[in-house]
């Protein structure tokens, strides 16, 4: 088993320090570990992430530590305090890092917006239907779809009902 194998086999998970969509999360957190993926929080919490129902999730990883060499993906979460760091340069950083890796990266319900601000969604994208004039904003064609994968390998997705189909199309580029 070399390196690239297990660097391909651990995905790092963006979760806002409140407010993330709980729903999303498990269902892609449980969803990658049963692809044998090994996941890592990442946040700007001090210890825990705390969701919008009130679950708790230790953060693995500090936003100011991530290293997209150790990763084969990166996933944001959405939620509504993910809406506070739609304008966080230290994010939009990580994420154009993860680009120039070439990494998988993925972002749900109102996460695309922090990509999009990034600069990494050049043209079309999907994202929480009350969030389109943000990405619009930024010059990006909303597409109405659950899933969409750009040319470029970034996959957006609008709701935690899409969550399932979500991480699975994110697995598959992954391995592939």
């Amino acid at each position: 088993m070399g390196i690239e194998f297990l660097t391909k086999k651990s995905i790092l998970l963006i979760l806002p320090a409140q407010d993330f969509n709980e729903q999303e999360y498990l269902i892609i957190s449980s969803q990658l570990q049963r692809a044998n993926i090994k996941i890592f929080i990442a946040s700007d919490a001090n210890t825990v992430c705390k969701g919008a129902s009130s679950l708790k999730v230790k953060n693995d990883v500090s936003l100011y530590n991530i290293h997209e060499s150790n990763f084969g993906g990166i996933i944001f979460i959405g939620g509504n305090g993910v809406k506070r760091y739609w304008t966080n340069k230290s994010l939009h950083n990580v994420a154009r890092k993860f680009f120039a890796a070439k990494k998988i990266i993925g972002a749900i319900c109102s996460a695309p917006i922090i990509l999009a601000k990034a600069g990494l969604i050049k043209q079309k994208a999907t994202c929480f239907v009350e969030d389109k004039n943000e990405l619009e904003k930024e010059g990006i064609e909303y597409i109405d779809t659950p899933v969409y994968i750009d040319t470029n390998k970034i996959v957006t997705a609008q709701s935690p009902t899409n969550a399932a189909e979500f991480v699975s199309t994110f697995i598959h580029l992954l391995n592939n």
